[in-house]
């Protein structure tokens, strides 16, 4: 197995020179192209014999929406007052959770900047949701290429559907309702051409439907928690049910492939698993938005310290991996080879979330979702 080193090209995961040091994409860029790799693969054997796999196909085709007729797109957003609402940082909620801003350069700050803050926030956090949906919409025409399985073609075809849509949506809502695009985080770039560019169609599965697919449905969930703007909060609410359905599609399909690999070929898993997460946490540093601020991000992290002794004080961190450890685990992922992956989970502090729910489990959510979907519906026709 490969140490830290090996894997990130650093000797401490969480050394900040090192993460700040992932150079952006260049920002003309407007065509990013990834070498794939892999090969595609048909197969003549159309029995349906997978039966998980056929019960989420099912469930796809009766779950679709429409991303211009069902969501309220006249609903006026006022983005000043929607950062308010949602719980703007202030520095009486910075007291409350023990950070102390003697000295540096929000001891200064009123509420002018920290509303510029909070606006950026928002502004980062949707275009990175934005460009994590391409990355899907992309991965997953590159399953239905790949994968060997009649039944995950079916399914997978739903999922490109799913995620052009959502990519639809997360578009039309920056580009209408607030001010201003992202590019995509250079973590999160790396971890999306690292997936497109492994010729494995098992690593296709774990890089997007299980690591990346984990982390949004974790930061919808919290979105859709703290805000108070109808618009989203729908928006969120249907996007979250195809990405649970989604991540429940990769925890079927790799539990049974899983089961047949030997311990180097899972201990290569363990190893993109790892990666992945830190990379995805690395990402939450977003250090565009201190930029865009005016402040040095080393500074920002030096008083928030996202890196210190209490690793699960950043709810996003939290959420991160409470969807992705009991996936993993499932997947039998955290213990072979010597419980390699759980010992860098217990170094990153997240271990602690192997008994949540997994997401095979957790996708029944979806009838509740289609159903409330249904009664908007009935009560948009009413009026």
């Amino acid at each position: 197995m490969s140490d830290e080193r090996e894997l990130l090209d650093r000797d401490d995961v969480d050394d900040l020179d090192a993460i700040l040091s992932v150079e952006a994409a260049d920002p003309d860029e407007v065509i990013h192209l990834v070498e794939d790799n892999a090969d595609a693969l048909f197969t003549w054997d159309y029995e349906r014999s997978r039966q998980p796999l056929s019960k989420l196909y099912e469930k796809a085709k009766r779950s679709q929406w429409n991303a211009t007729t069902d969501l309220p797109w006249d609903t006026d957003v006022d983005q000043e007052l929607l950062a308010v609402t949602a719980g703007m940082a202030t520095p009486e909620m910075m007291e409350a959770a023990g950070i102390d801003l003697t000295g540096s350069v929000f001891e200064t700050w009123g509420k002018k900047e920290w509303l510029a803050l909070a606006i950026e926030q928002q502004n980062w956090t949707l275009s990175q949701f934005l460009h994590g949906e391409q990355g899907a919409l992309v991965c997953t025409a590159k399953i239905v290429e790949t994968v060997p399985w009649i039944d995950a073609k079916y399914y997978a075809a739903t999922q490109v559907v799913d995620e052009a849509r959502h990519v639809e949506v997360f578009a039309r809502y920056l580009d209408e309702k607030l001010n201003g695009h992202y590019r995509i985080n250079p973590h999160l770039g790396l971890l999306l051409d690292d997936i497109i560019r492994d010729s494995r169609w098992d690593i296709t599965y774990l890089g997007m439907q299980i690591m990346v697919e984990g982390l949004a449905l974790a930061a919808f969930a919290l979105a859709q928690a703290v805000t108070p703007e109808p618009l989203l909060r729908q928006l969120l609410r249907y996007v979250m049910g195809d990405e649970a359905r989604h991540v429940a599609f990769g925890v079927l399909s790799l539990q049974e492939y899983y089961a047949g690999l030997t311990d180097k070929e899972l201990a290569d898993r363990q190893e993109f698993a790892f990666e992945a997460a830190v990379r995805m946490r690395d990402r939450l540093i977003a250090q565009e938005v201190w930029e865009r601020v005016g402040v040095d991000t080393k500074e920002a992290l030096r008083v928030l310290n996202p890196f210190g002794d209490d690793k699960n004080r950043d709810p996003f961190q939290m959420l991160l991996f409470s969807k992705i450890v009991p996936n993993l685990s499932k997947l039998g992922l955290l213990d072979v080879n010597g419980g390699w992956l759980r010992s860098r989970f217990d170094t990153l502090g997240v271990t602690q979330f192997e008994t949540w729910t997994d997401t095979s489990i957790e996708y029944e959510m979806l009838d509740a979702v289609a159903a409330d979907r249904a009664a908007d519906a009935d009560r948009a026709a009413v009026r």
